[in-house]
């Protein structure tokens, strides 16, 4: 209680001296922004104005291996194929059938997917100052939308599994905010902790690591709260059956879904595939920046000691991201000993708790799976919030935090400008055109592959893309002649090798897309890949043996492809 009798002192105009009330955080209530016309007309032109900068940014590729996956399989759906049962995939199945119900709408293009994102991006920035801003003053609150609009999904603006479930994710914050602040209500309002459930079940069914870790997450900060502040009751009437109700419904779904295609076991095996196949080559260092040395050479090797400088600026947020979470870990511990000894408004500690813990829970999802910097970005709609808590620095204890709050301020400023400034420009700077059966891209350099695939394999062709670029499926309108939309040596199985073997040796498959190029990205992006996966693949010695090339072409990011066709047929 010693912290209430400071407080009291200070506004009976007691001695307590200067220092020690700037050692407490300012005593206040939270900002409610929904109920304010004025905050809700700013999240509204949050929204607009960060549809307009993302639209930018809708036709540029680097055609990175990793898009596709999703675009593919929500092609293969619409052909009425069956997620598990007709082909692979270790993600659970959310992004597949969202994807493929807004091409059932829209019709299926690069564009429609491109434009999902947009609109993801505008929410994220929404939520993120809605979040920041009970906390923060409007300044900071708008600043952190900024960042998020600016960098996150600019960042890697690909049609990713990542993307929607970080939506659902932000989502599930929000809701179980708001079901934290109407819990005194009388009658407690439904809605709030229905929701809380349903996004965060959705976030599991769109990416299960991610998932779980909301879920265990925003578990443990309820839990905190419920124990530490006796005033305050979650769980009064029904909240936990509608809760659990909201968790509920979309597994049920789900599960009569895939029982009623007769692929709940292949579906539960899949989801389980990840535990034991995928860290084995994706381990990295926490916060792994996935450079190769020429690229490090190029940003700190080059230059005057001028460019230098500010390459370490504008590049910096890759190391200042993946150090949000664990703040936030440090401020959970904090704010739990504050609400124990009750020396905080117990509404402004329950908000810190119940964050903290989220993030947190998404901190152990991503540290489990693959920790480097690009899956820390996925989530900075949600780490930002410590950002903003610490450039508002209300809520901060120390003299040495006070002391470097205003360095802090600049740098942040300074630094994210500076890192989103090369993200914009090589959107809209694109020297490459090229016209797809799915539509106009952007390219930082001309592809030949495209042209000359749409130039000899008829749409709607098996072919084979091997190992690792399955857009290129989805944007000349060919099918994977496997089950599988991509080959990772080291974290598929050999099994599933001898499986794309058995399929190839049938003889219908003509072409093949081959990345003689691949094997260079193996130690930047997969380090941990195994020697013996690299040097024995025998689903490469199969095409070489089988299998003739015919044309070299090359693709932008200096990779090389062969175009090859079966060593009995004449190249076209």
């Amino acid at each position: 209680m010693q912290g209430w009798r400071n407080v009291a002192q200070i506004r009976a105009g007691g001695k307590s001296s200067r220092t020690d009330a700037e050692e407490k955080p300012s005593y206040r209530s939270l900002v409610r922004p929904e109920r304010d016309p004025t905050e809700r007309a700013i999240s509204a032109a949050i929204f607009a104005v960060t549809l307009a900068y993302l639209w930018l940014f809708r036709r540029y590729t680097f055609l990175e291996p990793d898009e596709g996956i999703i675009l593919q399989g929500a092609q293969r759906i619409l052909r009425g194929e069956v997620l598990y049962r007709d082909f692979f995939s270790y993600f659970t199945p959310g992004s597949y059938y969202f994807l493929a119900l807004l091409f059932r709408v829209f019709g299926s293009s690069f564009l429609v997917g491109r434009t999902a994102l947009v609109f993801f991006g505008g929410i994220y920035s929404v939520i993120s100052y809605l979040l920041a801003r009970r906390v923060c003053s409007r300044g900071t609150a708008l600043w952190i939308a900024a960042v998020v609009a600016l960098v996150t999904t600019p960042y890697r603006f690909e049609v990713l599994h990542n993307w929607d479930s970080t939506l659902w994710c932000c989502l599930a914050v929000y809701c179980a905010v708001r079901w934290l602040e109407s819990s005194q209500l009388e009658p407690p309002p439904w809605k709030w902790a229905f929701a809380t459930g349903s996004f965060a079940s959705l976030t599991f069914l769109f990416e299960q690591s991610k998932g779980a870790g909301l879920i265990l997450g925003l578990g443990a900060g309820f839990v905190s709260i419920t124990l530490l502040d006796r005033q305050r009751s979650l769980w009064r009437g029904t909240q936990g059956f509608e809760v659990a109700a909201g968790m509920a419904w979309p597994f049920v779904g789900t599960l009569a879904y895939f029982g009623a295609q007769h692929s709940l076991a292949v579906m539960r095996a899949d989801w389980f595939w990840p535990l034991h196949h995928y860290t084995l080559a994706n381990r990295v260092p926490y916060g792994y920046q996935n450079w190769s040395e020429n690229a490090r050479h190029q940003l700190f090797g080059t230059g005057s000691i001028g460019i230098r400088l500010v390459t370490i600026v504008a590049v910096s947020p890759c190391f200042l991201v993946p150090a949000l979470p664990l703040i936030a870990v440090g401020l959970l511990a904090y704010w739990i000993v504050q609400t124990w000894r009750r020396c905080e408004p117990q509404a402004v500690n329950s908000y810190y708790v119940l964050i903290c813990a989220a993030l947190s829970g998404l901190l152990l999802s991503v540290v489990v799976g693959r920790a480097d910097v690009i899956h820390f970005m996925y989530l900075l709609p949600l780490f930002s919030l410590v950002l903003g808590w610490m450039i508002e620095g209300r809520d901060i204890p120390g003299r040495i935090f006070r002391a470097v709050r205003p360095f802090l301020i600049a740098y942040s400023a300074m630094a994210f400008l500076f890192f989103a400034m090369p993200l914009l420009l090589r959107a809209i700077n694109t020297p490459g055109k090229v016209q797809t059966r799915r539509g106009v891209i952007s390219t930082p350099a001309d592809d030949q592959v495209i042209p000359y695939v749409q130039a000899h394999v008829a749409p709607g062709e098996n072919i084979l893309v091997y190992p690792y670029l399955p857009l290129y499926y989805y944007l000349t309108d060919t099918l994977s002649a496997s089950r599988y939309e991509y080959f990772q040596p080291g974290m598929h199985t050999p099994q599933q090798a001898l499986e794309m073997i058995a399929e190839l040796s049938s003889g219908r498959v003509r072409v093949i897309l081959f990345e003689a190029s691949f094997w260079e990205k193996i130690p930047s992006a997969w380090p941990e890949t195994p020697l013996a996966a690299i040097a024995h693949d025998p689903v490469a010695d199969y095409i070489q043996g089988k299998y003739r090339a015919c044309q070299s072409l090359s693709s932008p990011g200096n990779g090389r492809f062969l175009f090859m066709v079966r060593k009995e047929l004449a190249c076209p």
